[in-house]
């Protein structure tokens, strides 16, 4: 067998990964995905060891609930075919592996650097020289936004070819903001540091990326978490959701001039924030959720609270839901604006919401189940039409969807369990993986460790590191000034891409 079957949140032998030629590599893994849409790559890195450059590439299958892995040993010393000639879904992965071992690739589009990590092969290549596609013509005009943009936001930018207000094309180049995240976590002894490393890999979904780094934990240390565990880190997920979707709302509202819009949606998140403040003392969740512990139990007295948030919250969502949809104005920048089509987020690897927009069922709540899901029968939202009022209508469907979740989790609540079991030291010369669906999309940490458990590799993957490319196809025949709205559809993450 040229590849190991795993399943989420599983814990195997580094040994135990079969270690193919490389030829083997590329049609094992480009032969799981051709004609197969259930099939996407979750993760694709590559790690020194000694003078050579170990592969990993892990292919999830939606409809089994598997993960299929496979490793190739490279020398680094001759030309190999890059997978993105088969298959562009593989690009950006491949542009990463180029950027950091200088990999020499045949057959890529363009091996352009992605993230300009402080560690990269290639020095010389520098931000400030990057090479943007550009057309020569006297028809044709470029307009350049960011990376210092004008309201409070992150670091990116955007290089638009237009003709007159029509976008051709447009580049996303990120790479601006670099915390050396993945090397922190090799460095940091401590649990709480990686605790608090994972809690900022990205602002807007602390409890996702938590999530993730506890399951990666608890797998390699052998430790199986208890209900009540099970039922914080759920709860905590569809409120991050309600939260930020209805944050969200409020600025595709504000972006079409809809002040009535921008002002109740953004009203309504506070409470919800307010709560998990209340909860565990920080709107955002930090301090929430930890490896192997409960440590802010949800009682009786919280249950209360969060039914009165929601009995408070529902009426007035509903009520201003139905309001932004049957305006005419809204919906006329909403409909046919910024489409993707199924065939291109396919072939871009887009994952959650930017995949259901267009009929692409990808939500690991299903496809690879974990904490509560299985016992809510959880059924994805899918829409059609790849377009704003398809992203928008996503995020009003899933705050409900959420609110129904919570309500049927808050029917039986788990006692908290007083004896938790000590954290292991995690299992030596290991690979785990962990898929956690956040609110933006499917989130992948992998974990390699050596002979004294600790760790040699921290691989993050935010859904962001696909989705930019969807956005980018978006604006193509839309006007310039539909690029906001674009733009606060997807709301994507420029930390969670930088690392």
């Amino acid at each position: 067998m040229n590849y190991i079957t795993i399943i989420n949140n599983q814990t195997i032998a580094l040994s135990t990964i079969p270690e193919i030629d490389y030829d083997t590599f590329f049609e094992l893994n480009t032969g799981f995905m051709i004609d197969h849409a259930e099939r996407h790559c979750v993760n694709y890195f590559g790690y020194k060891t000694g003078d050579k450059i170990k592969l990993i590439c892990c292919i999830a299958d939606d409809d089994k609930h598997e993960i299929y892995v496979s490793s190739c040993l490279y020398d680094n010393t001759s030309v190999i075919t890059a997978f993105t000639s088969k298959l562009l879904c593989f690009e950006k992965y491949e542009r990463e592996i180029h950027e950091n071992f200088g990999i020499n690739y045949e057959g890529h589009p363009w091996l352009k650097p992605v993230r300009y990590p402080f560690n990269r092969f290639d020095q010389l290549k520098t931000i400030a020289n990057y090479p943007f596609y550009s057309i020569e013509s006297e028809e044709l005009h470029e307009v350049g936004v960011g990376p210092i943009h004008a309201g409070v936001i992150e670091p990116g930018h955007f290089r638009f070819i237009c003709n007159g207000e029509q976008i051709l094309h447009l580049e996303i180049q990120l790479g601006y903001q670099h915390r050396g995240i993945e090397q922190l976590f090799l460095e940091k002894k401590k649990l709480l540091q990686k605790v608090s490393l994972a809690e900022n890999i990205a602002g807007d979904t602390v409890v996702g990326h938590t999530t993730a780094f506890s399951h990666i934990w608890e797998s390699i240390c052998g430790f199986e978490i208890s209900g009540d565990i099970a039922f914080a880190r759920t709860l905590a997920l569809e409120l991050e959701r309600i939260a930020i979707h209805t944050g969200d709302l409020s600025a595709v509202c504000t972006d079409v001039a809809y002040q009535l819009g921008s002002s109740v949606f953004g009203r309504l998140r506070t409470p919800v924030i307010n709560f998990m403040q209340e909860w565990c003392g920080n709107r955002l969740s930090k301090g929430l959720i930890r490896p192997g512990s409960n440590q802010f139990p949800f009682d009786k007295a919280l249950a209360d609270k969060l039914k009165l948030v929601l009995d408070e919250f529902e009426p007035d969502f509903n009520e201003m839901c139905k309001q932004l949809f049957k305006l005419p104005s809204a919906s006329s920048r909403f409909e046919r604006t910024g489409v993707v089509s199924y065939e291109d987020v396919l072939s871009v690897n887009t994952v959650g919401m930017a995949a259901r927009m267009s009929g692409l069922n990808r939500d690991i709540r299903t496809s690879h189940p974990y904490l509560c899901y299985p016992e809510l029968q959880h059924q994805p939202i899918i829409k059609h039409h790849g377009d704003v009022y398809s992203r928008v209508q996503i995020r009003k469907s899933e705050v409900q969807q959420s609110i129904k979740y919570i309500r049927k989790l808050l029917e039986n609540i788990p006692e908290l369990n007083n004896q938790y079991n000590e954290l292991k030291t995690p299992q030596a010369d290991s690979f785990a993986i962990a898929l956690v669906e956040a609110w933006r999309g499917e989130i992948c940490h992998c974990a390699i460790t050596g002979k004294k458990g600790e760790l040699l590799l921290y691989k993050i993957k935010d859904p962001s590191f696909h989705n930019w490319m969807a956005l980018a196809l978006s604006v193509r025949n839309n006007e310039i000034s539909d690029f906001p709205i674009c733009n606060k559809s997807f709301n994507l993450s420029y930390c969670g891409h930088d690392l």
